[in-house]
């Protein structure tokens, strides 16, 4: 076991949520740090293998509703690293992936706090394993294109911002965040260019034991009802086999 270091911040991926899903690495971190800064959506059979003795404190920041700034959680880190405490920043997901770890990495450099990054099993990852089909094919998709929808849907025409990489329509699309405007997303995604009968499917709540999946096209999704967050929406040709 390698255990956590005093006055050192550890970027922590938690993965998708089941804890059986945590990197061995993360497991040691969090049997032996003094704090866990965690994010909202880390669920509690992780925060259990905290040690008994550590602090673990939720830093969620929600959408309209921030309870925690970015900044604090910063200030927070280097604080309790510079008091000697063993810091996890722990994160669903990847750390490097859609969770501000380039401002926290950026903050603690810039503070002379040593930090580590333990990365963590990305959502897209879990959910092309719960549907059993691959992210790319030789065949059908040469490209993984990772976006996040967290405001596709807020705006109409120039204001929404899923804005899809040109050249790469046809590539399997992982869509973090996707929002409950599934119209909006639809949208979206024709007007970049994906064609209206392109297979896609909704994650809800992966690797969870509240797992949800629907499977159906760009075209079918402004008539379905949004599944609950966490969500991940997946779009591309590779998913015909997952029908």
């Amino acid at each position: 076991m390698q255990t956590a270091e005093s006055g050192k911040v550890y970027l922590t991926g938690a993965g998708p949520g089941d804890p059986d899903l945590l990197t061995v690495r993360a497991r040691d971190l969090l049997a032996t740090a003094d704090v866990i800064l965690h994010d909202g959506l880390v669920v509690d059979e992780i925060l259990e293998l905290a040690s008994p003795t550590a602090r673990v404190e939720s830093v969620a920041k929600r959408a309209g509703e921030k309870s925690v700034t970015q900044q604090e959680i910063e200030e927070r880190m280097i604080r309790e690293a510079r008091d000697g405490q063993s810091v996890i920043r722990l994160k669903v997901g990847d750390p490097m992936l859609f969770g501000r770890g380039a401002e926290e990495i950026g903050a603690l450099e810039a503070a002379g706090v040593p930090y580590e990054v333990v990365p963590g099993v990305t959502a897209a990852l879990a959910a092309a394993a719960a549907l059993a089909c691959p992210l790319t094919a030789r065949d059908t998709s040469a490209a993984v294109v990772m976006l996040s929808g967290h405001r596709a849907g807020s705006g109409t025409g120039n204001d929404r911002s899923l804005a899809l990489p040109g050249g790469f329509a046809e590539a399997t699309l992982a869509i973090y965040m996707p929002g409950s405007d599934y119209a909006g997303l639809a949208s979206d995604l024709t007007e970049g260019g994906v064609a209206a009968d392109t297979p896609c499917a909704v994650i809800s709540q992966c690797s969870l034991p509240g797992q949800q999946v629907i499977r159906l096209t760009v075209a079918e999704l402004p008539a379905h009802s949004a599944l609950p967050a966490p969500a991940l929406v997946m779009v591309g040709k590779v998913l015909e086999a997952a029908r």
